[in-house]
């Protein structure tokens, strides 16, 4: 945004320009007065390092601070200058020279900012939901992308409201595509994500068992969903699973529909279709993610790309990197989220890959509703029936994913015991899944196996 001066930026988020970055204050209503260059980056970290000249920061209030207060350390440190509430505005014009912009609620105007920039880039906007899969799917399409459109995608996990409008201001100019992941906890939350992004194309991986504490049901999971299809721009593009059924009252009039499935599906895109692209994953994923291949492949051709008969997608961390250790023993990390969708999918891929003994590590599932128990109850089912002979149970909910596996369980209270206890019990040649919800900290395992004596010495 190095082209858009203070003035510009106050008028799009609806900011008053209490100060320009000469350090001219604007009290009685002048006109700026050697406003120049604008901001380089938005920030909204004040720490030492993480905020510099060039910069605008973002005052968000939190439940427990409210981040204008740091606004006085930004200006400290050299920034461009700040975005905070009024109140904040007498301690924020004593330290030095810097824009000063107040406005009551700075996180909506980020958002508002954002859109702003949004339609300034022109840019092609993809928008990604969904219960399981929204960061693989992303991946594959930026990896799809990246060659023939200069792309911008959704880092880390920049996905809420405060996380997409960081990412789009990231976004340079001559960025011809954004792949935004939207995450969501309730219903309201994609509307406004999309609000802010105003999406071309929409993609909806799935509905599944996530959240159902807070929404109450499947149905109620599709319709905070479906959202995303309701903020498309006019004449945009919905890439949805074949058949699911509880998205089939959110067709707003207007946006193209493109389904996606696996072989035999009678999806518009097929998995396995003649031309069917194949992935280089460089042997540390896990083949879980080639389940959401379709719909990045209907996504890049809503785009106007044609998958590359060959993709390398960089996948993100914790979402089935592959661990080689000593003894051939082989560890897949997969711990970033779990639902029943998910954990069944990653027992497959375990029952198809494994060469020696099937090593299920599974936590606690969380926010399933009041069938939670149900839930892991029949994961436990199907660990069994996946052929695991190994089952290492992690935490209260999971001592029911013990009970429907009807058989010899390890069971440890949390991640802890578990990260003591899974090292001492595997075997040369053992693959060991680590699948759990986030909050579990499963990864506690895998860098334990990492650090002891099963490290391969080949891989210092």
């Amino acid at each position: 945004m190095r082209d858009h001066d203070a003035q510009w930026i106050a008028e799009a988020t609806g900011a008053e320009l209490y100060r320009d970055p000469a350090g001219a204050a604007l009290t009685d209503g002048g006109a700026p007065g050697g406003v120049g260059s604008g901001p380089a980056r938005v920030v909204i970290d004040s720490r030492a390092g993480q905020v510099g000249p060039g910069d605008l920061f973002f005052g968000i209030p939190g439940e427990r601070v409210d981040g204008g207060r740091f606004g006085v350390d930004a200006l400290a440190a050299g920034a461009w200058g700040v975005l905070v509430r009024p109140e904040h505005a007498e301690a924020a014009a004593a330290s030095g020279s810097g824009a000063i912009l107040l406005h009551e609620d700075p996180a909506a105007a980020l958002g508002a900012l954002a859109r702003a920039w949004r339609r300034e880039l022109g840019a092609t906007v993809v928008g990604i939901t969904g219960s399981v899969g929204k960061t693989s799917t992303k991946d594959l399409l930026t990896a799809i992308l990246a060659p023939h459109r200069r792309t911008v995608a959704t880092e880390a996990n920049l996905n809420t409201e405060i996380g997409l409008p960081l990412t789009v201001l990231g976004a340079p100019a001559g960025t011809e595509v954004l792949v935004l992941e939207m995450a969501m906890r309730g219903p309201g939350q994609i509307a406004e994500l999309a609000r802010i992004a105003e999406p071309d194309i929409g993609v909806i991986t799935n509905v599944a068992p996530v959240h159902v504490e807070l929404l109450g049901s499947l149905q109620a999971i599709a319709d905070a969903k479906a959202e995303l299809l309701h903020g498309l721009v006019p004449g945009g593009t919905a890439i949805l699973p074949v058949g699911e059924r509880r998205l089939e009252g959110h067709r707003p009039h207007g946006i193209g529909i493109v389904t996606f499935g696996g072989p035999g599906s009678g999806a518009d895109v097929a998995e396995g279709e003649p031309g069917w692209p194949s992935l280089t994953l460089d042997g540390e994923v896990s083949p879980t993610v080639l389940r959401n291949l379709p719909a990045a492949v209907a996504a890049a051709r809503a785009v106007g790309i044609e998958p590359a008969s060959t993709i390398a997608p960089r996948i993100s961390a914790m979402r089935g990197q592959r661990l080689h250790l000593a003894g051939d023993v082989v560890v897949v990390v997969d711990c970033y989220n779990a639902n029943p969708m998910s954990v069944t999918a990653a027992l497959d891929d375990l029952a198809a890959s494994a060469s020696g003994r099937r090593v299920a590590v599974l936590g606690d599932m969380l926010e399933l509703g009041p069938d939670e128990r149900r839930y892991h109850a029949e994961i436990g089912a199907h660990a069994r029936d996946a052929g695991v002979e190994v089952l290492v149970a992690v935490g209260e909910l999971s001592r029911h994913t013990g009970t429907g596996f009807a058989g010899a369980v390890h069971w440890v209270p949390d991640a802890a015991a578990a990260a003591a206890l899974v090292p001492r019990i595997l075997e040369p040649g053992d693959t060991v899944l680590l699948k759990a919800s986030r909050g579990i900290g499963l990864e506690r395992v895998a860098d334990a196996l990492a650090d002891g004596d099963l490290a391969d010495p080949g891989e210092a």
